[in-house]
């Protein structure tokens, strides 16, 4: 962890020492800590610190022209939640881990973490197995979560090893229930298997998410940009990603830089 976490993690624990464990803390009181209002109040999860922000929209120095140049805000997310998650939410993890097992892949190793954070249930799986996990929740009788409403990308910069998700709102008709599957990747290596063959409806929403994040969704031949041009430099929905100041040409056609337009007033 570096320094920078370090402060940020004592800063989102302030006020918490009498927490039962250690590793825990009254969220409520760390929401408002580190401005995290995303944390329910009255439940008592481990915190998870991404980083540090400093400013607004990721602007440093003169370009920072919200006015919240000195706003300081330690970015957390909740981290795994402990049994029992509540409602049927046991059900469908019992549901996949028993599946996982039998065919030899194993919970372990597919199913990163389970997180319930305002009420909604959030599968963290690994990328090698995001797969075989969609399809037991598509297929099985007892999960049949067989609609899929696309895929988002995510970019957290400073989540080291893990800085793009790939995030799949899955619904099942069947049984009238939502959950959520979130698979990261590094940015070194920022590849996570297609999700076409399971969920075909997820086609455009891959091609989007390659488009804007840089996320490369494997084992489909036609992955193309579908909003930038072909020729497009880079990968805009990033953080690190510039803001403003950039041409912008379209079939001959330039669009200046915002600051470089005519004014009308």
């Amino acid at each position: 962890m570096t320094d920078e976490k370090r402060d940020a993690a004592a800063a989102a624990k302030a006020g918490t020492a009498g927490a039962a464990d250690a590793g825990a803390q009254t969220t409520s009181e760390a929401a408002l800590e580190a401005g995290a209002q995303h944390v329910p109040a009255n439940r008592t999860l481990p915190l998870e610190v991404v980083t540090e922000r400093h400013g607004m929209f990721g602007v440093h120095g003169t370009g920072d022209t919200s006015g919240f140049g000195g706003l300081v805000q330690t970015v957390v997310l909740p981290g795994p939640s402990e049994r029992p998650y509540g409602g049927w939410f046991d059900e469908v993890v019992d549901v996949l881990t028993e599946l996982l097992d039998a065919s030899g892949t194993g919970a372990d190793a597919a199913l990163e973490s389970v997180v319930v954070d305002r009420g909604e249930l959030t599968l963290n799986i690994a990328r090698a197995h995001l797969v075989e996990v969609a399809t037991h929740l598509r297929d099985d009788q007892d999960l049949r979560f067989e609609l899929s409403l696309g895929v988002s990308g995510v970019h957290y910069p400073h989540d080291t090893d893990r800085e793009l998700h790939a995030v799949y709102h899955l619904v099942s008709v069947t049984h009238g229930r939502r959950l959520r599957v979130e698979v990261a990747a590094p940015e070194g290596d920022p590849t996570i298997p297609s999700t076409v063959d399971v969920y075909p409806a997820n086609d455009w929403h891959e091609r989007e998410t390659w488009d804007f994040f840089g996320i490369r969704f494997t084992g489909r031949t036609d992955l193309a940009r579908i909003e930038m041009p072909d020729d497009w430099p880079g990968h805009p929905q990033r953080k690190d990603y510039p803001l403003g100041g950039i041409p912008v040409e379209y079939k001959g056609a330039t669009i200046p830089p915002a600051d470089q337009r005519r004014q009308y007033s």
